[in-house]
């Protein structure tokens, strides 16, 4: 079985890493650290430009129609650029919600806006620390109206709508489970910035006092939808990581060469080369698991939460490590503000937790492990 992609989504790619490379390099980033902006609006208008928005959102609904496979590569540009930009959360999370459980109106009525960056959406679940279960939903949902609060919501200070997971028959556990969608600028909302490590994602805690708020697929089908959205942001996030991991060992590997210590390359020293070999591994791995995330996310195939739950576990080890070990190898100026090394440290913590704990993704394989050799 073949699972590399094609030569026009190979082009796809080098186009995008083009673009990019003259649009966001690391100094676009630090201007975003540096600054008082959450995103680079500029930048996301760009983007918007190139159509990328709209690669996996069907014609009908204002995008471009191309697939999964296609967005899985630019996914993997944005993360080699860490594009300070709002893109996972509005088009991994909040496009995909309304793919997978909106009906056409609401998908005509958000789609298009998504697909001409005209609108930043959110995902809004987690209402504690750790994992997030049925029985720790106390979000109401109840006549339109929406009332409790959401903690930790990525790009939620800048997102203009936000689907959120809440109960709507209190006590029912995940049988009460729904969808909805929240106009975040309307009525009953109320938002509180968090200081996070990441500065270019920023998080908020969102409140939301009898808020108006519009259902989003069936009651008692919440957690499922939920599901089946993470399980393709997980993917699509998997191969952003791996691009981030992928920078991390070639900055280490160019510096390992460059960089001189008593009179050789510091790359000549046998604990560099395990370094950089163990960095080279890890991301061999997450690229593996992320292609077989693609595969089954483009067919549709049964084995999507199995493969989903591999390439974010993997992914999200490869991107850690490699993070780590970069600034090892840069040494004790690998630590300052000046250098990028903190830059990709930063993205690969936020990203390894935005869309839940990695035990919870291992528990998921356990699981799905289970249930398939039933």
């Amino acid at each position: 079985m073949n699972f590399d992609f094609s030569d026009d989504q190979k082009m796809l790619k080098d186009q995008a890493r083009k673009f990019l490379s003259e649009k966001c390099t690391t100094k676009t980033v630090r201007t975003v650290f540096e600054g008082d902006q959450h995103y680079d609006a500029n930048l996301w208008k760009q983007i918007a430009e190139m159509g990328w928005h709209g690669t996996a959102i069907p014609e009908e609904f204002g995008g471009l129609g191309l697939g999964y496979l296609e967005l899985c590569v630019i996914a993997e540009e944005m993360g080699r650029a860490l594009a300070p930009v709002p893109f996972s959360s509005t088009v991994y999370l909040f496009a995909e919600a309304l793919l997978i459980a909106g009906s056409d109106e609401q998908k005509k009525k958000y789609l298009p806006k998504v697909a001409e960056g005209l609108l930043i959406g959110t995902f809004a679940r987690a209402e504690g620390p750790g994992a997030v279960l049925p029985k720790n939903i106390k979000t109401t949902l109840k006549g339109g109206k929406l009332s409790g609060k959401k903690i930790a919501v990525v790009d939620g200070p800048i997102a203009d709508f936000a689907v959120v997971l809440a109960q709507t028959n209190e006590g029912a556990g995940e049988r009460g489970l729904q969808l909805c969608v929240v106009d975040l600028k309307g009525a009953g909302v109320t938002r509180t910035t968090n200081t996070t490590l990441d500065a270019s994602r920023g998080h908020s805690d969102i409140t939301f006092d009898n808020a108006a708020a519009e259902p989003l697929g069936k009651a008692g089908e919440g957690w499922s939808d939920m599901q089946r959205v993470l399980d393709r942001a997980a993917i699509l996030m998997a191969f952003e990581q791996v691009g981030g991991a992928d920078v991390c060992l070639a900055m280490a590997k160019d510096y390992a060469l460059n960089r001189y210590a008593f009179g050789r390359p510091i790359a000549s020293f046998q604990a560099i080369k395990h370094k950089l070999a163990d960095m080279y591994v890890n991301n061999e791995l997450a690229r593996s698991n992320a292609y077989y995330g693609a595969w089954a996310l483009s067919t549709g195939a049964r084995e999507l939460p199995l493969a989903a739950a591999s390439a974010r576990v993997s992914a999200t080890q490869a991107f850690d490590y490699a993070s780590k070990e970069n600034i090892q190898t840069h040494g004790g100026i690998g630590f300052t503000w000046q250098m990028d090394c903190h830059f990709y440290y930063k993205r690969a913590k936020e990203t390894g937790l935005v869309l839940g704990p990695q035990r919870a993704w291992k528990d998921r394989i356990v699981s799905e492990l289970e249930t398939s050799n039933a």
